[in-house]
């Protein structure tokens, strides 16, 4: 959208000081952009790294129940596994990332860590299975935590980027291109008061 103006000195003021506005903001988009890269990458390298210790746990688990579902039948192992191994309890509240609110999972476990069974009918595969599943669990909140905040930086990153071109190609040459033709306008408009007052000095002469 064009910018609207009038070719007066209060107008060319007024856009002079909107063009200050405009890089100084752009100064500071540019910057909070830089530093929301900066926050994405380390992010996203810390999702990364927890998303491949999860993968690789929950294998070893699922390598562990099918060993264990080898040995017990499958009503065995749902009889050892009715119960869990401990109480838990996931708080759920937010964080802010330079001002955008992201989640902050954190895992609170009331008592230690048993096996809700007994040992006489299960085997120790089905013991590995049930321990490796419990420490994934804090590896899972930590992954869902990162993965949410790296989705959020990512739009914010992208609603910063178009506010900057904004701003950089279409504001501010507006604001320059405006500035420009008050100029030239107010300069003519000088020149022709200052050619009438000459020609009206030269008639006042020959008049005397």
């Amino acid at each position: 959208m064009a910018l609207q103006y009038k070719p007066t000195r209060m107008e060319l003021s007024n856009l002079k000081k909107r063009r200050t506005v405009a890089i100084r903001g752009h100064k500071m988009m540019k910057d909070k952009r830089d530093e929301l890269v900066r926050r994405f990458i380390g992010l996203a390298r810390r999702n990364k790294a927890l998303r491949l210790e999860t993968e690789k746990k929950l294998g070893e688990a699922m390598q562990n129940f099918v060993l264990a579902r080898a040995m017990m039948s499958g009503n065995e192992i749902e009889e050892a596994l009715m119960y869990p191994a401990r109480a838990i309890r996931i708080d759920a509240g937010r964080q802010n990332v330079l001002s955008i609110p992201v989640p902050k999972l954190s895992l609170d476990t009331k008592d230690g860590f048993v096996y809700p069974y007994g040992f006489a009918t299960t085997g120790a595969d089905l013991d590995g299975a049930v321990q490796a599943l419990a420490e994934i669990l804090p590896l899972m909140l930590e992954l869902a935590e990162v993965e949410k905040a790296t989705s959020r930086l990512a739009d914010e990153i992208e609603k910063t980027r178009r506010r900057v071109n904004a701003l950089e190609y279409v504001m501010i040459p507006q604001f320059d291109a405006a500035i420009h033709d008050i100029q030239m306008k107010l300069e003519e408009n000088e020149r022709g008061n200052t050619s009438r007052l000459m020609k009206t000095k030269e008639m006042l002469a020959k008049e005397a």
